[in-house]
Formats: C-alpha cells, structure tokens, sequence
C-alpha cells in the first residue's frame, strides 16, 4: 500500500481537492485526482493510496448518494476525519465571452439545486447538462463543449478561464461536509465531540419497523445528525439506511446502540467513529440522564451483584 497516496473527486480543481488541501498532512502527501467516487475509493480497497477524501453530505441537496452507496457496498472501508467547505460557485467562462453568449451550462449534479434560482434569474434560456465534478465541467468549458460551468473560482486559473460572475449561491452558508476514507482499522480515541456513522438493513419490513430501529438510539440518549434511506437494488420498497450518531462507539450508549441493531437488523456496517469537524463541546447534546457511561457501568455492576445473590 502508498503510504504517502491519498485520491480524492478530481480532477484537479474540484472542491474536493480544495477540502483535502486544508489538512495539515496533506502537505506530505501525493494526491492523486480519480475520475469517480468509486475510482477513488477502489484505490484505497487495492492498496494503491492510503485514503480518499470525498463528499458524503451537501447542506442543500443532502447526501451524496454516490459516496453512500459506494461505502454501503462492496469491501469495506472507514470513515477517519470529515472536513466541512464552505461552497460558492463561480461562473467560469471562456475569455472574453458575455452573459448574454451563455447558451449552455454545466457542473456536478449536486450544483444544480444550490444555483438553480440564479440560473433561473439570470441565463433562463441556458440548457444545464450535468458533469462528473464541477472542475471537469470547468474542462469541458475549456474544450468549447460548453459556454459556461459552475465551479469554484480557483479552479478558472487551471484551465484558462474567468470568473464571469463570482460568489454565487442560493443558499447562505452552503456548505459541504467530506470524509477521508481508508481501510478498517482501530478508531482513534474519543475526543468528547465525535460522530459514528453506520449503515443498516431491516430484516424484515413491518409496520414500526424502522421506529424498533431508531428506538435502539433513542432508548440510550444518542442524538441522530442523519438519516437516509438507499434503495438496496432488491426491488421497490427495498431500502438501507445510512446513520450518523453523535458519540463515539467507545461510548457505552453508542456501543450498546449498536449491539441492539446488530441484534435486530440483517446487517450493521460499521463505517467509523470520528471528530466532528469545527465541533467544540458546546455543540454537543448534554446527556440525558441514565445515559453516561459511569450510569451505564453502574447499571452493570448492579445487574452483576443480582446474578451473585449481593444486590
């Protein structure tokens, strides 16, 4: 396995990269553009790179349904740092090109919602064909196939063009939340501001069925940051459920969370406990009580003072 080898969302100006180049070790470290999520991530499975850094959640259009399928499947992978980004988009263009010349757009497909009413307001008439990344899209613009792409403003200087409109963005505050992925390893300890990510199958679907799920949480205090559901690909009505759960899996609420579904469920798979990024411990939920740990070992050592015949 390289070591030294981390891939990311390419290619090269994506805010993918942008959100890898703000850790510290990134500055050590080869970074390699794939052309996929799935590129990348398979990199990290082969042991051609140490891990990929890819986008999981937007705060406008949501979860990033190529990244939450690809670690809901095939060989396991872990989730060890997330970076949050704040998102603006340029509007890149060919020198010398007007507003008014913009009869074509592009960019990811999860640019589309957080510009839509821009576009709406200001290049009605303009057709949008989606692109494998922003920065492919600003590619594309470059190779003539297109008039203009939303992408971020640094990406204008790689591949020759301007910044025709800069700043622009539906929602205030847009931004998105990637996570760096690599092999299944021990997580790193618990910081008192982390987030455990799984995802889950039903056994079976009933009525209540995913109330017995979420109950698993909520019986022990554990505060749910996401949920979605994933068609699973066994027809209609068939679906997983990606979960982040405030705490760490050291955490006695978490870990017995957890026990509970994997008692219930088809299947649990674990993706990784880890800091929440730019979290401080006033982000935290405060603890319900009966749900510390000291409350969970005193619990336990009660139950075990029963089963002696001392309680």
């Amino acid at each position: 396995m390289s070591a030294t080898r981390y891939t990311y969302l390419g290619p090269e100006g994506t805010f993918t990269e942008a959100a890898l180049r703000t850790l510290p070790e990134a500055a050590t470290r080869e970074l390699v553009p794939m052309v996929s999520v799935p590129a990348a991530l398979d990199a990290v499975r082969n042991g051609e790179a140490a891990a990929a850094l890819v986008p999981i959640e937007n705060s406008v259009e949501g979860g990033v349904t190529a990244t939450l399928d690809e670690l809901a499947s095939g060989e396991p992978l872990m989730i060890y740092r997330e970076v949050l980004l704040p998102i603006a988009f340029a509007l890149l263009v060919r020198p010398g090109t007007k507003l008014s010349d913009v009869k074509t757009v592009t960019g990811h497909p999860v640019a589309q919602p957080q510009v839509r009413n821009w576009l709406r307001a200001h290049l009605p008439e303009a057709v949008w064909e989606s692109a494998a990344s922003n920065a492919d899209g600003a590619r594309l613009v470059q190779e003539g196939r297109f008039d203009a792409a939303f992408a971020g403003e640094f990406a204008a200087a790689t591949y020759g063009l301007e910044a025709l409109v800069s700043e622009i963005h539906d929602a205030e505050n847009a931004e998105t939340r990637f996570v760096l992925v690599g092999r299944p390893a021990r997580p790193a300890a618990p910081t008192g501001v982390d987030k455990t990510s799984v995802v889950i199958w039903q056994r079976e679907d009933h009525p209540g069925a995913l109330l017995e799920l979420l109950q698993e949480f909520a019986a022990r205090g554990v505060n749910l940051m996401l949920l979605q559901s994933r068609p699973t690909g066994a027809g209609i009505g068939n679906y997983c459920f990606a979960i982040d759960a405030e705490g760490h899996i050291a955490d006695r609420r978490v870990g017995e969370a957890l026990m509970g579904l994997k008692r219930i469920c088809a299947n649990v798979r674990f993706l990784g406990s880890y800091p929440r990024a730019g979290a401080t411990e006033e982000d935290v939920t405060p603890l319900r009580p009966g749900t510390s740990d000291r409350e969970f070992t005193s619990a336990s050592d009660w139950l075990a003072r029963c089963q002696d015949g001392r309680a």
